[in-house]
């Protein structure tokens, strides 16, 4: 299968996924999903191809049939034994820069709007687009061709594959309710990060987000109170975290220290196995976070790390050094409206003190559209100001 056209290929995602509710409800889920979309996808995009060229007849709506054994008989003997990771291999393609390769997987693959892509890198979604239409331009005119790549062209393109993963996790994560599509994506990757362990044992970076995925996902059982509030970190009830999860994630980070080649996704994995390990100890060893943070932001500097090392000095050193150290990121004006952002703001003045600032930051978090279970958070907060 060879394609350039992104509009095609999100069209015809699209098609499968809509067929997919219209026929699943129905008759029921085929025995291999992924392969039934992928199979009516192709198919819609064939016709697609078709249609750019001839005049054809309209499209048939007939229920479409599961893949033929051939088909699935092919797939199980793959490099990439999955449908899906499959396709995001074959559309991180080394010739687009970094994000143009991880943006359009996101697009094309998972459905997200560009506005929630454009979240992810603290950009607005005009920039956004404007990436996006770029990056389908040189597709077209250098006529790069989209086709699975074999394990020798593995590496150029895993660390796009980690960071369409890692960014696809943290679109489910930000949904503290965990329902629907949220649960559905979280559930998708977590799986495919599995999966790419065991494609890739020996990449330590595989490990280390594996791990990162099944610590966070962990803890998802107690991230809403008995209203449908969300509960912070420090407030969660510890005894509803997943400990299996938990086990295999530290078992990952292991296997990856063993291996010795650090990296940003082990050192994230570690962050949150400090907070895991909570359960046996009791406390939350900040200065330890604080340094591996240090690590982070040395390897991969990001705005998103900086504001959680602020937050993780504030219970090492005290608010005012957490604020502190959030007035020396550079580029607040990209991170306004990042609600994280106005909640650790938040959060780190009403511990100094300061209620009427942290009254502002919260007012400017809920300004932000939050879901329901963080609007539901902040206002709390908010009202508690006020007594």
């Amino acid at each position: 299968m060879r394609f350039r056209d992104l509009d095609m290929a999100e069209e015809a995602f699209a098609f499968a996924s809509l067929r997919a509710v219209e026929t699943w409800s129905r008759d029921g889920p085929p025995r291999d999903p992924a392969a039934w979309l992928y199979a009516v996808g192709r198919r819609r995009a064939f016709d697609l191809g078709r249609r750019a060229t001839v005049r054809a007849d309209a499209v048939h709506d007939a229920p479409e049939p599961e893949p033929d054994p051939e088909t699935i008989l092919m797939a199980a003997f793959e490099p990439i034994p999955d449908e899906r990771l499959r396709l995001i291999f074959v559309c991180c393609h080394p010739a687009l820069a970094p994000e143009a390769r991880i943006a359009l997987t996101l697009r094309t693959l998972y459905g997200l709007s560009v506005e929630r892509i454009a979240r992810a890198w603290l950009t607005s979604e005009v920039a956004m687009l404007q990436r996006l239409t770029r990056a389908k331009r040189k597709i077209r005119d250098a006529g790069i061709r989209f086709e699975i790549p074999g394990p020798d062209a593995w590496p150029e393109r895993l660390d796009a594959v980690l960071a369409t993963l890692e960014i696809a996790y943290a679109q489910a994560y930000e949904d503290a309710a965990g329902a629907g599509d949220a649960a559905d994506l979280a559930a998708e990757t977590l799986r495919l990060s599995g999966l790419l362990v065991e494609l890739a044992p020996a990449e330590p970076e595989v490990l280390g987000l594996a791990a990162l995925i099944r610590l966070t996902e962990a803890r998802r059982p107690a991230r809403l109170d008995e209203t449908g509030a969300m509960m912070p970190l420090s407030e969660q009830d510890m005894g509803l975290w997943d400990r299996r999860l938990i086990g295999e994630a530290m078992a990952l980070l292991r296997r990856a220290a063993e291996l010795g080649r650090s990296g940003p996704y082990q050192l994230m994995a570690a962050i949150h196995g400090v907070h895991a390990t909570r359960l046996e100890t009791g406390f939350t060893a900040w200065t330890h976070v604080v340094a591996l943070y240090d690590a982070l932001l040395a390897v991969r500097p990001s705005p998103i790390a900086a504001v959680n090392r602020a937050v993780a000095l504030a219970e090492a050193q005290g608010p005012d050094a957490g604020l502190a150290a959030l007035s020396a990121i550079e580029g607040p004006e990209r991170l306004a409206a990042w609600l994280p952002y106005q909640a650790a703001r938040a959060g780190l003045f009403a511990k100094a003190s300061r209620g009427a600032e942290a009254a502002e930051a919260l007012r400017a978090a809920l300004a932000l559209h939050p879901a329901p279970a963080e609007r539901l958070f902040l206002e709390r907060r908010l009202a508690a100001l006020a007594q």
